[in-house]
């Protein structure tokens, strides 16, 4: 078996242990790179030479005792919206085709840092918004599972890249769902943190309030040992001032035992879930409840208000960042995105403002049921991955609680249909509960992720 399919914690473990080198794994991410990066476009750029000089040096180093943390050798996926020193950073954009950054986004800094190696930059929608377009200048992500499926969107390649063992980990953003419901539909972990707790700054900005940077990984483990690194101050992100230290991985292997935990029935107010789909996630409230959780249901607002009210401000947010390239240069901008974020050019601010009013309802909502409650579950999405090009139109989801909110949001898989194809289910906390949503979901893939192997080497079906 490829070592490129180890989680982060048993490579890790076996780089510190001296049974596995830095170079070797890098080199077995870079062969899978090789051999399915044609038909996944799960990367728009790979670092092949750069990759393995940095495993060598990291290799160099633990050999010397200079190991830095569990981190160090590890190869990594970056979304191509997360600015990279002296590597092409594009958007998927032909407006930054060209674009080098001089300086890296601080979270990359942080995980540089920590040892960790940038493999490549990884597929995004243009600029977070565009949808599964085919006007661009890189090709859109496909799923490992069966390509002729949705990634979801926007981090795409990195979703794609972590299930089909092309990277051990990699980092995507959040404003919707952008990093959940990719991971739920490639069968990997996705954890949107808690607003504030992981720094922005270097980061292309779609919505300010709303953007969230995150890992995504093979397991909720995986996920503990990055944000370890990733969590803590960004000296320019205000929004990370007051965030606090979390025990990630010590709490990650903790369980559930004795929490309070609220089952809500998020979509059937307004969409169905599918019958497998909802089975599996049945299973996922089963193993809390086995290992000691608490579990009852709980009423939150309707999940189509929170939809209306996240589409509002994210509109409003994107045009205004966007206004004036969109007005000098619009040709350069895909069909797709360029339609959605001249949508918010038509939001008035008496409808921003009126959003902005019903958020903090919201928002009161949540609190006042995490006075009752430890975490929060519900359906992550309401199927398993449509057919590639059918992920556009943002229906049955139920992600965006988390990003209007800002409270923490977890996507862990709860196993395969009769397809083969992931199933997932959310986990929410309150603000910076980050560690127990994972030890929640640790739990989860314990009992019934069913996830022994990554997606297979020769995907099963060709390309629609």
């Amino acid at each position: 078996m490829s070592t490129s399919f180890l989680t982060i914690a048993e490579a890790s473990e076996r780089i510190a242990a001296g049974t596995l080198t830095s170079e070797q794994l890098t080199r077995d991410c870079l062969d899978r790179i090789a051999a399915l990066n044609e038909t996944l476009h799960a990367f728009v750029l790979v670092r092949e030479d750069e990759a393995m000089a940095a495993a060598r040096a990291a290799d160099a180093e633990i050999a010397a005792g200079r190991r830095i943390g569990p981190l160090h050798g590890i190869p990594m996926g970056i979304k191509d919206i997360v600015e990279t020193a002296g590597v092409r950073t594009t958007g998927q954009s032909a407006l930054f085709l060209d674009r080098v950054p001089e300086r890296s986004a601080h979270l990359w800094e942080r995980l540089e840092a920590a040892g960790a190696i940038l493999i490549g930059k990884t597929t995004t929608w243009e600029f977070a918004i565009g949808g599964t377009a085919h006007d661009l200048p890189f090709p859109p992500a496909r799923n490992p599972w069966d390509p002729s499926r949705e990634t979801g969107g926007s981090s795409s390649g990195s979703a794609a890249a972590v299930a089909a063992g092309l990277c051990s980990g990699a980092i995507g953003t959040d404003t919707g769902g952008s990093v959940r419901v990719p991971a739920a539909w490639c069968g990997i972990a996705g954890l949107k943190p808690t607003y504030g707790l992981v720094g922005r700054s270097g980061v292309y900005p779609l919505s300010h309030t709303l953007d969230h940077p995150g890992p995504m990984c093979w397991s909720s483990e995986d996920c503990a040992l990055m944000m370890e690194v990733l969590a803590g101050d960004d000296p320019r992100d205000a929004s990370t001032r007051a965030a606090p230290a979390l025990p990630f991985t010590r709490r990650v292997t903790e369980g559930v035992a004795g929490l309070r935990i609220g089952v809500w029935d998020a979509m059937t107010d307004h969409i169905q879930t599918d019958p497998e789909v909802a089975d599996a996630m049945s299973r996922g409230i089963d193993a809390l409840r086995e290992a000691g959780a608490e579990v009852r249901s709980v009423t939150l607002p309707p999940l189509k208000e929170i939809d209306a009210v996240c589409n509002l401000i994210s509109r409003s947010e994107s045009f205004a960042y966007h206004r004036v390239n969109l007005e000098e240069q619009p040709e350069k901008y895909g069909f797709e995105s360029r339609a959605r974020l001249l949508a918010g050019s038509i939001i008035g601010a008496a409808e921003y403002i009126e959003a902005q009013r019903v958020r903090t309802l919201i928002i009161s909502a949540f609190e006042d049921a995490f006075e009752d409650f430890d975490l929060i579950v519900c359906e992550m999405t309401g199927s398993v991955a449509p057919p590639h090009g059918d992920a556009t139109t943002y229906t049955r989801l139920g992600s965006r609680a988390g990003n209007v909110t800002g409270l923490p949001a977890h996507s862990v898989c709860t196993g395969f249909d009769a397809q083969g194809l992931p199933m997932a289910m959310q986990i929410i906390g309150p603000a910076f509960a980050d560690a127990v949503l994972l030890a929640a979901g640790h739990v989860v893939e314990q009992a019934c992720g069913a996830r022994q192997t990554r997606a297979l080497s020769r995907p099963r079906k060709e390309l629609a």
